[in-house]
């Protein structure tokens, strides 16, 4: 769930290095390797629901294996390499923290393909995949600084790495851009999935005055600690109005099965290359969804003319005058490089604390 770092190639070329081969015989077989378990809302929620649209498109041209509630430690390598000699010539790993691992195991089997979610090293056989998650947060940030009251929105966030700060940076540019008064404070969880620390910390930020909540972490949570406490909440990754009924204003949902399906088709098909592929709302890998009638309609109307000029790319979240929450002036015009982005450690004005755990 981590964020593109250093070595990522210009622009996301497609690596020209050698397609590994697979054998023709019988259908394809494909491992998942998940952080979480599979619960029925959060980050690997949406990926196994990549993984089922990718079964239902592909029938019996696959086979697919699951291993859930991996660690990011020696187990990684461990169940990452016991895929492989169990048969599997596709292995998708669904979180950063494999990365390294990924890179052991696919150096041992190079006739097997991986892919690793938001990671950023490639090999013949391994690429990466992610989506500009903050292009989605910064639609949930329009929706969150036009409904607080408080003029304080709560962020409870996993780790701060760059993909994490670049949500909170957008979702902040966005909720000031309708509510310049807003302030963000952020709470760190230093884990992806740990349901009480979640709570807790949404707890925290709800004591300090927040009456919208976001996060960036793995569970339903957050969401269940602003119904309990009665505070607007945007869900993240999954649709969470299970857990908050009446509380939530949307969700920044991810779609994982069309990039899943693509990828399986081009093994198939021998015509897989070595590639960082970064998907958004252009491609529908991402988006607000389930936004609540208690949402305005002129607030509705306000996220998606955004989300169209986003996705065309006429507006670009990081674009214009961007100073961050020391005074310095980061950007006066003009949009955010690429790399730039990709290498986010600060906070724009407007978000409490420092980019630091």
């Amino acid at each position: 769930m981590l964020a593109w770092l250093a070595g990522v190639p210009a622009a996301y070329a497609v690596s020209a290095v050698p397609r590994p081969v697979r054998a023709a015989a019988g259908p394809l077989s494909i491992g998942f390797v998940y952080m979480s378990p599979i619960t029925d809302a959060g980050w690997t929620r949406q990926h196994e629901d990549g993984r089922l649209e990718l079964v239902r498109a592909l029938g019996d041209r696959v086979a697919t294996k699951v291993v859930e509630n991996v660690p990011e430690n020696a187990d990684a390598e461990r169940v990452i390499r016991d895929l492989a000699r169990q048969g599997c010539k596709l292995i998708f790993t669904t979180s950063f923290g494999y990365m390294d691992a990924v890179m052991r195991v696919a150096r041992e089997f190079p006739g097997v393909v991986f892919e690793q979610a938001s990671g950023y090293r490639l090999a013949r056989n391994l690429g990466a995949y992610n989506i500009r998650f903050y292009e989605g947060r910064y639609l949930a940030g329009l929706v969150a600084g036009a409904m607080t009251r408080s003029n304080v929105l709560g962020y409870v966030a996993a780790l701060p790495i760059p993909e994490v700060i670049q949500g909170i940076n957008a979702f902040t540019l966005a909720a000031r851009s309708v509510n310049p008064k807003v302030q963000v404070r952020v709470v760190w969880t230093q884990n992806w999935f740990d349901p009480p620390r979640e709570r807790d910390a949404a707890q925290a930020v709800i004591r300090q005055g927040a009456d919208v909540l976001t996060n960036h972490s793995g569970s339903s949570a957050v969401a269940q600690a602003a119904e309990a406490a009665g505070v607007w909440m945007l869900g993240y990754t999954s649709d969470m109005s299970k857990y908050a009924p009446t509380r939530q204003l949307g969700a920044v949902v991810h779609r994982w099965g069309d990039h899943y399906i693509r990828a399986t088709r081009a093994v198939l098909e021998g015509s897989w290359r070595s590639q960082a592929f970064m998907g958004g709302l252009k491609d529908g890998m991402i988006g607000l969804e389930a936004i609540s009638t208690r949402v305005p309609p002129d607030v509705k109307a306000s996220v998606e003319r955004a989300r169209q000029r986003i996705a065309s790319g006429e507006l670009h979240p990081f674009g214009g005058r961007l100073v961050d929450n020391q005074g310095k002036v980061r950007q006066q015009s003009g949009v955010l490089a690429e790399r730039d982005v990709e290498h986010m450690d600060w906070f724009v004005e407007g978000v409490v604390g420092k980019a630091v755990a």
